[in-house]
């Protein structure tokens, strides 16, 4: 356990933090749930809609450093190739 008063402090601010970030992250994976849900429907405008809505989440959280730049560029470049198999 944290000894001094700024580690005490520190120790706090990381639980607040953690559980923020907890939240964002889920909110970004039910984001990229709701496109795959989309794409396995094949529905092509559902999926692109949601797509829409994805990819801004995963750029800020990617920003924000709760989510790897590549990862965020990675999932956006394979939910969009599986978008665009849909049209084709």
């Amino acid at each position: 356990m944290a000894n001094s008063a700024g580690s005490r402090k520190r120790a706090r601010q990381a639980i607040k933090r953690r559980v923020h970030n907890n939240g964002l992250r889920s909110m970004v994976r039910t984001a990229i749930k709701k496109t795959i849900a989309q794409i396995e429907a094949k529905n092509f405008e559902g999926a692109t809609e949601a797509f829409a809505i994805a990819q801004p989440a995963l750029d800020k959280m990617a920003r924000k450093g709760i989510l790897t730049a590549n990862k965020a560029a990675r999932t956006k470049s394979r939910l969009n190739i599986k978008i665009k198999a849909l049209k084709a």
